[in-house]
């Protein structure tokens, strides 16, 4: 037998992020703001870029050469 009023009740909501795009869902929170979505992030957008101007794996080895 299903118990009554134990799940919490989902409102409407609108999620806006700094970039200004808005995202239509329901949510028990309600509405709120987010800094950055996937409209805006580097890694969904393809502009991340990796800058690695000394070489890791070289500082490493240079750091705690043997020998």
């Amino acid at each position: 037998m299903p118990k009554p009023d134990i799940h919490p009740e989902l409102l409407e909501a609108n999620i806006q992020c700094a970039c200004g795009h808005e995202i239509k869902t329901r949510s028990v929170r309600g509405s709120y703001k987010i800094d950055i979505c996937s409209n805006c992030h580097p890694f969904f957008t393809g502009k991340q870029k990796l800058i690695d101007t000394e070489g890791r794996v070289q500082r490493f080895n240079r750091k705690y050469k043997r020998g």
